[in-house]
């Protein structure tokens, strides 16, 4: 697995020094994610630079960083780790409460008008709390990105994370929420213990096939918005890209033959969205007889990995499988979107090189273009679920958004999200 390594380099400000240094380091097979001058003092200059790299990658190039006669090797950052101490959210007042007055209001005696307002219309919960503005972002760890069964705990920076990204992308409130527990009925009677505090309930890195179940259930049980973002908000995300490659091509999706190579959370989630946009052949791959059954039951074909590559006009992969598409399997004029993060099942660069019309991996089709605005639009909505058509509605919207040669919008563009929400709101209010 691919994870950011930071090294700080001290080189002599003179023409040739960083080119020797970044010789190095493509003499090592690595990439450079980033880098960044970060302070230049008497004649030197100090650089941060990311790379890419996995465990067997060959560390012995800071050694040999350190040999050059006009650079030293001088650490690691700890720029990631300095970004998630203390954490990366928190709660604040939403209002100054500076005088008596103002305390008395927000709480007691005066909140006792609006609780007893509540009792007798519990709708009116929207208007005077939080309730309406707050999603539930929960987790059992037990498929963590690419890291597998972690443990909810170890699964608590994601969770963070997503809840940073929901405060700055749309304003919205999200609350983590660790489950130590795996039976699907048992998570289930525990969200339901719960689920009163929020407005709507996003799933996050729950293993399939429990997902499948715990999701299904929530949705049969409660009047709000329930999303499992690994499979419905990365299947608007690709249904997007998937509009714009087969535009582009000059192709239908409903009359391209499409393969999905993983039949887990993602795969059966992008299968099923593809199905309701009106895609009519799709096949799918995976080891799991029962994930084969499950495509079957949503109307695809069982096939092998060779099949679909041989057959399939356009290719989704979300194996968590580095590698798995050999390059010689690659048609020239497919699509490929190799979507597992960090290492995806072939690198683009490698299946353009072979003919590929279009590919991409999963650093540019991200679900964060999706989650934000579905939420935002669902709770503005008051929306008592996520129905195909708010999903479809996001879809196109982010679509529409892209521009030039993009396949998607830039993630983290606010009018993006704005007008994701926006889209999403009207589907489910009309």
């Amino acid at each position: 697995m691919k994870i950011p390594e930071i090294l700080i380099i001290e080189t002599v400000h003179q023409p040739g020094s960083l080119a020797s240094v970044l010789q190095v380091i493509a003499d090592a097979g690595l990439v450079i994610e980033s880098l960044n001058a970060l302070k230049r003092e008497q004649g030197r200059t100090l650089w941060e630079i990311t790379l890419e790299m996995d465990e067997a990658a060959d560390r012995s190039l800071y050694e040999r960083i350190d040999k050059l006669s006009n650079a030293r090797f001088m650490g690691k950052s700890d720029r990631v780790f300095n970004r998630h101490r203390g954490g990366k959210i928190r709660v604040s007042s939403s209002l100054p409460i500076n005088t008596n007055e103002v305390l008395r209001d927000v709480y007691t005696p005066g909140v006792a008008r609006v609780c007893l307002a509540i009792r007798d219309n519990p709708a009116s919960a929207y208007d005077y709390t939080t309730l309406g503005n707050t999603v539930a972002v929960i987790t059992n760890g037990t498929a963590v990105l690419g890291l597998g069964d972690i443990g909810p705990l170890a699964g608590l920076p994601v969770m963070e994370g997503k809840a940073a990204l929901f405060a700055s992308l749309v304003g919205i409130n999200a609350i983590p929420i660790l489950m130590d527990a795996k039976d699907p009925g048992r998570v289930v009677d525990i969200i339901m213990s719960i689920e009163k505090s929020f407005g709507a309930i996003q799933l996050e890195d729950f293993a399939a096939p429990e997902c499948f179940e715990i999701e299904t259930q929530l949705r049969k049980r409660l009047a709000k918005p329930v999303l499992h973002d690994d499979q419905h908000g990365t299947a608007v995300v690709v249904l997007a890209a998937l509009h714009n490659v087969a535009r582009r091509v000059g192709r239908r999706l409903e009359d391209s033959t499409i393969g999905q190579i993983g039949l887990g959370a993602a795969g059966i989630g992008i299968v099923r969205l593809l199905r309701a946009h009106g895609a009519r052949r799709i096949l799918g791959a995976d080891r799991n007889v029962l994930a084969l059954e499950r495509l079957e039951s949503l109307g695809g074909q069982r096939a092998t990995l060779a099949e679909v590559m041989a057959k399939c006009d356009i290719v989704a992969a979300t194996t968590g499988v580095k590698g798995l598409i050999r390059p010689e399997m690659v048609r020239p004029g497919q699509v490929i979107l190799a979507l597992s993060n960090p290492d995806p099942e072939i690198e683009p660069i490698v299946a353009l090189e072979r003919g590929a019309v279009f590919a991409a991996d999963g650093k540019g089709i991200n679900n964060v273009l999706g989650f934000p605005g579905l939420f935002r639009g669902a709770l503005d909505a008051r929306a008592a679920d996520f129905t195909d058509r708010m999903l479809m509605a996001a879809a196109h919207s982010i679509a529409n958004l892209a521009a030039g040669s993009d396949l998607v919008p830039d993630a983290l563009d606010p009018a993006v999200h704005a007008a994701v929400a926006e889209a999403v709101r009207a589907a489910a209010t009309a």
